[in-house]
């Protein structure tokens, strides 16, 4: 139970850090964007990453929930 305690921890820990990396790209896209005037219709390499960051949160999520799941399975099983 411990280590699916730490496997939660980690998994929230990464979806946060995705979160931010993910944010803070579209914000110097968007800022470089603005500042250079662009009016560009394709996606840039930061806004490709930034999108890349997202989904990488989504799959940080799900396996946190799917941890938390598991953790209150066992917790019944047991309780």
């Amino acid at each position: 139970m411990t280590f699916l305690a730490f496997l939660l921890i980690a998994a929230m820990i990464a979806t946060v850090i995705a979160l931010v990396r993910g944010v803070i790209l579209f914000l110097q896209n968007e800022t470089h964007r603005v500042k250079a005037g662009e009016d560009e219709q394709g996606p840039t390499l930061a806004s490709v990453k930034s999108n890349k960051m997202m989904q990488m949160r989504i799959v940080f999520q799900a396996l946190a929930i799917l941890i938390v799941v598991l953790i209150l399975a066992l917790a019944g099983r047991t309780g």
